[in-house]
């Protein structure tokens, strides 16, 4: 009997108890078939996560003795323990906070990088200059890395009027996992981490048991809360670092044990859930699957900051979860071959959101309500 995700009760339970963000069931129907159109001619899958540009692949087949193996590994480990609030008090401004590096490795094209790009190319950019950024080693020695340094690392392009969002909580949050990876247990990397994972587990670990040893190890990655007297979970960070080490080593061959998690079930990757952010609500939304009130509407037009736990912020990431879980049920009714994982949705619907944040195109074939602004919460949980 594996153990359930406790972040899908607690989304059910928090939605229920706000009751501000409504989920409308059509057009969570009307989205299941449209991008089960997008993904049959645009193929999405796990394997898609090789194809980013800014990504640092690891080789193949998998060799835990290969350097590039751990270093893509602690690479993963330390974007996910960073990975939380970019959102800019100068969204669409020349001047916001960003990051100016190539276009992709190997590359001779600059640019300049915002949002949660801006903390790849940082870091990127840093290996490049020889700066050993990834190595908890290094980035948990206050005297091998000192505050300058790691300012250093995450340095504005030259046109930017901001700093990094939250740098002071990013660097402790450094500091932290940084010295947990070097006890005696992890061996000072994410790789050694996964080895006591799998052997805590007998090499039967699923993609759920390695967020519930995440958030076991580190305290940073712990995104839960007391609420109206129940103690409810969104684990976004934990949850991503596991998906992401799924599909960075996802194998070519399908039918072949997953290296991360070779056990008879393999990762169970269906057991995650999407990870609630702001980014996802603003294309749920989009895709009228999420309703606003007016109230909410005002909030988000105005740019109100929503504090970390208001109703109205734990409404929206509840809202989110649920309705990727409508959205993954939905495929599965449909009898759709696609890997139907809400892990998977949560990936394409990000990308999705990405690109019209980008004005690279607008949704076709599907009726949409106008973009409205992200969600404003500081909060080092996403």
């Amino acid at each position: 009997m594996h153990p359930t995700n406790p972040v899908v009760s607690s989304a059910e339970f928090v939605l229920e108890q706000t009751n501000i963000v409504k989920i409308d069931d059509d057009a969570v129907k009307k989205a299941t078939q449209y991008i089960l159109k997008q993904v049959s001619s645009e193929p999405y899958t796990p394997r898609t996560w090789r194809t980013h540009p800014l990504h640092i692949c690891p080789p193949e087949p998998y060799d835990p003795d290969d350097i590039l193996t751990g270093a893509c590994l602690n690479w993963i480990f330390l974007i996910s323990s960073l990975n939380f609030s970019f959102w800019s008090e100068k969204e669409g401004q020349l001047d916001r906070y960003g990051i100016e590096w190539r276009t992709s490795w190997g590359s001779e094209t600059m640019t300049v990088h915002t949002g949660y790009w801006s903390l790849v190319a940082a870091l990127n950019r840093a290996l490049e200059e020889g700066i050993p950024i990834i190595d908890p080693q290094f980035y948990s020695s206050e005297t091998l890395c000192p505050d300058s340094l790691i300012a250093h690392v995450f340095r504005a392009a030259p046109q930017s009027a901001e700093s990094m969002p939250l740098f002071n909580e990013r660097l402790a949050i450094m500091r932290e996992v940084g010295a947990i990876l070097c006890n005696n247990e992890f061996g000072g990397s994410y790789l050694g981490f996964l080895q006591a994972f799998q052997t805590r587990y007998d090499n039967q670990g699923t993609a759920l048991d390695l967020v519930q040893f995440v958030t076991d190890s580190f305290p940073s990655f712990r995104d839960d809360r007391m609420f109206n007297g129940r103690r409810v979970y969104f684990w976004k960070r934990p949850q991503i670092l596991v998906a992401e080490t799924w599909a960075a080593f996802y194998p070519e061959n399908p039918y072949i044990p997953h290296p991360i998690f070779p056990g008879l079930d393999g990762a169970r990757i269906s057991a995650l859930t999407m990870f609630a952010d702001y980014r996802v609500p603003q294309i749920l939304h989009h895709l009228r699957i999420l309703a606003y009130p007016p109230s909410l509407k005002h909030e988000l037009c105005t740019g109100k900051l929503l504090g970390a736990g208001s109703r109205e912020e734990m409404s929206l990431r509840a809202a989110s979860i649920v309705a990727v879980e409508r959205i993954r049920s939905e495929m599965m009714r449909c009898g759709s071959d696609w890997e139907a994982s809400c892990v998977l949705i949560d990936f394409y619907l990000w990308d999705l959101a990405k690109k019209l944040q980008g004005g690279k195109g607008c949704l076709e074939g599907i009726e949409t309500e106008s973009i409205l602004p992200v969600h404003r919460t500081r909060s080092i949980w996403y």
